[in-house]
């Protein structure tokens, strides 16, 4: 059984949609163990409780000390017994600790086509503002490993969306949210499925 820990700042939405997977049975062998939260006002935090799965709270606010703060994300995890990071809407990089720690076995997922519309600023309806100003006749969802840049890590899987008359960025970002909720459900699959991350963690 692969322990996933799921760090959020928001609605949870995908977090959901990996809850969703593991209990119908599209992601086999794997259970959520801690969502960690940026904010204590997620509601995502709320869809964790919900399911019985413990959640921490640890926000830049509270933890003002970058070291103190990894320090205290990485108790958790390794009381949690984490073996994958799922980020899910998580709106605070990741110090390069944290990154080293999990090498490999961190993935995040974002709404646009990397390497379009992605790195340090983009995230939100900032990508879909920046993606309809463009002109791109088409976006989507990227779920990459997560390495020490910025949106710069392997990518695992993209899937496209159109762009259509008349979108807006609220318009286009529901479009490309329901692309993220299948695809974040697939690219964990593939993870856990991979030679390396069986290696990471079976040996």
């Amino acid at each position: 059984m692969i322990n996933i820990a799921v760090f959020v700042s928001g609605g949870g939405s995908n977090l959901q949609a990996v809850m969703d997977g593991i209990s119908s049975g599209l992601i086999q062998n794997a259970k959520i163990v801690l969502v960690l939260s940026s904010r204590a006002d997620a509601y995502a935090l709320d869809r964790a409780s919900g399911a019985g799965i413990p959640t921490a709270v640890i926000s830049p606010e509270e933890y003002p000390d970058v070291q103190v703060r990894t320090s205290t994300i990485l108790a958790h995890l390794k009381e949690a017994d984490t073996s994958l990071i799922v980020l899910a809407g998580y709106m605070s990089i990741l110090p390069k600790e944290l990154v080293g720690a999990y090498a490999g076995r961190i993935i995040n997922i974002h709404p646009s086509l990397i390497p379009k519309h992605c790195g340090k600023g983009y995230y939100g309806l900032r990508v879909h503002e920046a993606v309809l100003k463009s002109g791109d006749r088409e976006s989507g969802a990227t779920v990459h490993y997560v390495d020490e840049g910025v949106d710069t890590g392997r990518i695992i899987l993209q899937r496209k969306v159109p762009v259509l008359p008349g979108d807006t960025p609220e318009t286009l970002a529901a479009r490309v949210l329901e692309t993220e909720h299948e695809i974040i459900v697939e690219a964990v699959n593939i993870c856990l499925k991979s030679q390396e991350f069986c290696a990471m963690v079976y040996t």
